[in-house]
């Protein structure tokens, strides 16, 4: 996308009505006030009683699209997630369920974010305003006697180049998922966007779910008040409108450097 600063009138980034309509997809909509945090827990679960997953909010920033997932036979919508393998960090994790299910290839985008962690020690660089932590976490019950906690995270589609390029080496490498690198350092949302042509359109790759459940399942990208419209009801919703809240920060921030 070759966007240049007049011409961001007609990009979804462009500030068209009052800024809070502008970075929420819901602000004119009276029947989504927001969740809110619950209050902190102490519990204690063993190894062999908890279970951990991520999911993903993957957006196609050119076209303020994301992607949601539709099941087939049980006729409802949600955001790729599920468990992350043993061993696997949660963040790769969280883009490996997006692609499984969905069938985007994504890689999880820093954002500016309200967090309570830590910034390394030592750091020999300043440190980014932008991260990749999560937006919601979910502690679930999966039975009487086991935990799930699930973390929700903000990643965008691949450029063109790099899922060509991941795509073969899946093929070369027996089917084998490829990690994509992460979101480059040094790189702008504006930059990004360049990296594709007006009119691009993500690949969705075909039968890329692990079981029969997943083969159920149809993945769409949606405009996003479509989108937080079919996840009404479910912290689903507010993981899209704050991702693309957080999206819109960014690049607002990058513009004032």
């Amino acid at each position: 996308m070759t966007a240049s600063s007049s011409g961001l009138e007609d990009s979804p980034f462009a500030i068209t009505a009052s800024p809070e309509q502008s970075i929420n997809p819901m602000a004119n909509s009276a029947s989504y006030p927001g969740p809110s945090s619950d209050y902190p827990v102490i519990a204690n679960f063993d190894s062999a009683h908890l279970t951990i997953g991520a999911g993903v909010a993957i957006f196609h920033l050119a076209t303020a699209r994301v992607v949601v997932c539709y099941h087939s036979t049980e006729g409802y919508w949600f955001l790729p997630k599920g468990r992350r393998d043993a061993g696997e960090t949660t963040n790769t994790g969280a883009e490996r369920e997006g692609f499984e299910e969905s069938g985007y290839l994504n890689r999880l985008l820093p954002i500016p974010l309200r967090h309570r962690q830590p910034q390394a020690h030592n750091a020999s660089t300043l440190s980014s305003p932008f991260v990749t932590e999560p937006v919601w976490t979910q502690p679930m019950p999966v039975s009487r006697s086991t935990q799930y906690i699930l973390f929700w995270y903000v990643a965008e589609t691949l450029p063109p180049d790099l899922d060509a390029s991941l795509t073969q080496n899946t093929m070369t490498n027996n089917g084998a998922y490829q990690v994509p690198p992460p979101f480059p350092a040094g790189m702008t949302v504006e930059q990004r966007l360049a990296r594709e042509e007006d009119g691009y359109e993500p690949v969705r790759h075909e039968n890329t779910g692990v079981n029969e459940e997943e083969q159920l399942y149809e993945s769409y990208l949606l405009p996003l008040e479509e989108a937080v419209k079919n996840l009404r009801g479910t912290i689903m919703a507010d993981v899209v409108a704050r991702g693309w809240e957080a999206v819109r920060a960014r690049k607002a921030m990058e513009e004032t450097e």
